[in-house]
Order: C-alpha cells, then sequence, then structure tokens
C-alpha cells in the first residue's frame, strides 16, 4: 500500500505573478500617454544619430511597437463639449507619424531611386513632341549626363545624332547603375552623385522646348508653315488661309495636315477640309484626321474620304448608310463608298434601294454603278421594273449601264419605250453599247 507520502499531489497551478500581470497590462490599460511620449522621444533620439541603415531599420522595428501599442492604450478621451480638450491618442499619432516621415526622409538615395529618374527621363525623351531647339537641347543635356555617368559608373551609351539613341543610351545607363550594386551605406557617395545628375538631366528635359510650350501660331511659326507667304501673295486674312492654299498648290500636303491638327478653329477647319477634298487622292496623308473627324458625322470628312479612295474608310462609313434620320448624311456617305469603290460596299449599299426616301434610292442605285459589281444587276432591275419613282429608276438604268456586262445591258435595255424620258435615255444608250 501506499503511504501518505505517496498520494497524488493537489493541483499545484500557480497564480499569476506580480512580473505577468504588468506584462499583461503593458499592452492595455496601464499603458500611459506619458509613458509613449517617452518611448516616441527616445525613438526621436536614435533616428537623430542613425548613421546607416541597419540604424534606420532599428528606429523602425521600435515605431512600430510603439504604434502597436498605442492602438491598444486605453487612453482617456477627449471632452466632446470642450473644443480645447486635449486629444492624448491624436497628439501621440502625429508624433509617430511625423517620426515616420523624417525616417523615411533620411533612408537613401539608393540606387534605384536613380534607376527610376533615368527611366522616366527616357520616357520624357521617347514621348515628347520636341521642337527642334528642344531636339538639340535635349541631346545635349543627355550627353552631359552619361559623361558625368560614366565618372561613377561604367556604361558604353552613346547619344550618337538623334532622340531615339538617345532614348536607348539612357536605358543603357539605368541598366547599367541597377546592375552596379551599389549599397545605401558603403556607396553612399556614388550614389548621391549619381542621383544629383539624374536630376539635373530631368531639370534641363523639362526645360527643353517642345511644341505643346508654344502657342499655335509659334508653332507654325517655328515649322516655316509662313515661309510660303511673300509680300505679293500676302492678301488673304488670316494669313492661314493663304498660306495653307499655296502649300497645298505646291503639294506641302504635310503642312497643311500640321496646320489642321494645330488650328482647330471651325472656320479654318472648313477651308483646309475643302482644301484635301479638292486634292482628292492627292490628299492621303490626310486620310487618319480625316477618318477620325468622320467617326463623329462630319459630312465634310467623309466627302474628303471618298475623294481619297482608301479602301480602309468603309468600315467606318457602312455604318453611316442608315444616316440616324438624317438623309443628307445618307446621300453623303453612298457617294463616299461609291467613290472608294470598294466590293465590299455592295451589299450595305443595296440594302439602301428598299429606302422610304427616293432621293436615297436614287443616290444608292448610282452608287451601285459605280461600284461595278455584277451582284447588283438583279437588285437593280427589281428597282427599274417596279419603283414608282421615275428618277430611281433613271438612276438604276445608268448604273445598269455602267456594270456594262451584257446581263445588265439588257435589262436596262428592255426600257426604251418607258413612260420617263430619262429612263428611255438611259435604256437607249444601253441598248447601243
Amino acid at each position: 500500500m501506499s503511504n501518505g507520502d505517496d498520494e497524488a499531489p493537489e493541483d499545484e497551478t500557480e497564480a499569476p505573478t506580480d512580473d505577468a500581470e504588468a506584462s499583461d497590462d503593458s499592452v492595455g490599460a496601464d499603458v500611459t500617454a506619458d509613458a509613449l511620449e517617452s518611448r516616441l522621444d527616445e525613438a526621436e533620439s536614435a533616428l537623430d544619430g542613425a548613421e546607416t541603415e541597419a540604424d534606420l531599420d532599428e528606429v523602425e522595428a521600435t515605431l512600430d511597437d510603439i504604434e502597436s501599442a498605442l492602438e491598444s492604450a486605453d487612453l482617456p478621451e477627449p471632452d466632446e463639449d470642450d473644443e480645447d480638450a486635449e486629444d492624448p491618442r491624436a497628439e501621440l499619432e502625429s508624433k509617430l507619424s511625423d517620426l515616420r516621415d523624417g525616417l523615411e526622409a533620411q533612408r537613401g538615395p539608393y540606387a534605384e531611386d536613380v534607376v527610376g529618374i533615368v527611366e522616366t527621363a527616357q520616357s520624357t525623351v521617347n514621348d515628347s513632341e520636341w521642337t527642334e531647339d528642344g531636339e538639340g537641347e535635349a541631346l545635349e543635356a543627355i550627353r552631359s549626363f552619361l559623361d558625368t555617368a560614366s565618372e561613377h559608373v561604367t556604361h558604353d551609351a552613346d547619344t550618337e545624332t538623334d532622340l531615339i539613341n538617345a532614348g536607348s543610351a539612357l536605358e543603357t545607363v539605368a541598366d547599367a547603375i541597377d546592375a552596379a550594386g551599389l549599397d545605401a551605406d558603403e556607396d553612399a557617395d556614388t550614389i548621391a552623385s549619381l542621383l544629383e545628375v539624374a536630376e539635373t538631366l530631368a531639370d534641363d528635359l523639362e526645360a527643353a522646348e517642345v511644341w505643346d510650350d508654344l502657342t499655335v501660331r509659334e508653332q507654325l511659326d517655328a515649322r516655316g508653315f509662313y515661309d510660303i507667304l511673300t509680300n505679293e501673295n500676302r492678301k488673304d486674312f488670316p494669313p492661314e488661309w493663304n498660306a495653307a492654299k499655296l502649300h497645298a498648290k505646291q503639294g506641302n500636303i504635310e503642312d497643311v495636315l500640321f496646320a489642321f491638327e494645330k488650328l482647330g478653329s471651325e472656320f479654318m477647319d472648313e477651308y483646309i477640309i475643302d482644301i484635301f477634298y479638292h486634292l482628292g487622292s492627292d490628299a492621303e496623308p490626310a486620310f487618319e484626321a480625316m477618318h477620325e473627324k468622320a467617326q463623329r458625322r462630319d459630312k465634310g470628312p467623309i466627302k474628303v474620304l471618298g475623294k481619297i479612295g482608301d479602301d480602309r474608310a468603309c468600315e467606318t462609313l457602312h455604318d453611316f448608310i442608315d444616316g440616324d434620320g438624317d438623309p443628307a448624311l445618307q446621300k453623303v456617305t453612298l457617294r463616299a463608298l461609291g467613290s472608294i469603290g470598294s466590293p465590299d460596299s455592295v451589299q450595305p449599299v443595296a440594302n439602301c434601294l428598299d429606302s422610304e426616301n427616293e432621293d436615297i434610292r436614287s443616290v444608292a442605285a448610282r452608287t451601285l454603278g459605280l461600284l461595278g459589281d455584277t451582284r447588283a444587276v438583279e437588285p437593280l432591275g427589281d428597282l427599274l421594273k417596279s419603283d414608282e419613282s421615275d428618277q430611281a429608276r433613271a438612276s438604276a438604268a445608268w448604273a445598269l449601264r455602267q456594270i456594262g456586262t451584257e446581263r445588265a445591258l439588257d435589262e436596262a435595255a428592255q426600257y426604251v419605250d418607258d413612260r420617263a424620258y430619262l429612263v428611255q435615255a438611259e435604256a437607249e444608250k444601253a441598248a447601243s453599247a
């Protein structure tokens, strides 16, 4: 048998010690504003004395601990009825925020900061629309940067003679800085020097002249747009009017287009669009600008697209054939498609032969004639046979004659004795072809 000493001991779980209670309370109600203030003061002193990134890392860890303690601290709330009441939590949070700002300001600089500035400079070089003077200023700024940067990091970049190569050169230097493995502590002086020359580059590029820095007239003048004017031909006002007309006569379409894109007034837009219209296919350099304008259903640019005759416009113009209740837009679009002459337009145009508007049916028929596709013979024959409008029927007969196949001519020639003189005339021409 077991004696008394062998009996199982009673539960010996110890009560919490005073130290444990203090530890638990340190993240709770017993954390005072004064204690947190004191810890922030110590962190501030440590920040002032920090000399390395490792020192700053320690300060950051301390601030993280203080922030956690502050979040869980049971601090007194300010009296809502007293505008001047102190708010210890807000004051501590403000000081903590200031110390974090100071910490970030004291970090670095880092090599990646330099790389970021150089990469941004590269984007500026590639994306900016430089004037002739601005291009020279930008190239000089980049050459200066490359020369100075080579004193601190090895690279083989060269601007050569243009900004395309200059942009590539900046990318080469950025890669070289990134690959150099510069340490924020050990290479602090090198990084600071590179940062200084990179910021100088950014400032110089910002100061270099781009077209947007100039007024519209200054931009036109810098391009030499007004150089074509002389005392003898400087007769129209505004001068842009006459200069655009003279450039068009000399085939300087890019100069006319530049003025169109820059001037932007309704008056000059209409004038230059009319110039493009009369240039016909020679206005091809203006296709993109006219296509963009045409997408707003502007009739002038749609007419120009027809004169240019580029198939790329057809898909856009097919969307306008219904006119959205605007017969004038329909007719302009149909005529433009006829001028372009794409086989892809046959069916969309033929659909308009069913329009309730006899003018639209007539223009659609003539457009099919210009397209010259034999698929249109049957629907044109149906229109000629049964349409109530003599104008539309005459257009159908004309279109069949334009298509000119034996079948098309035979279809039109049936109407030599038609009630309408216009139809008779077309039928007689078809019969004698």
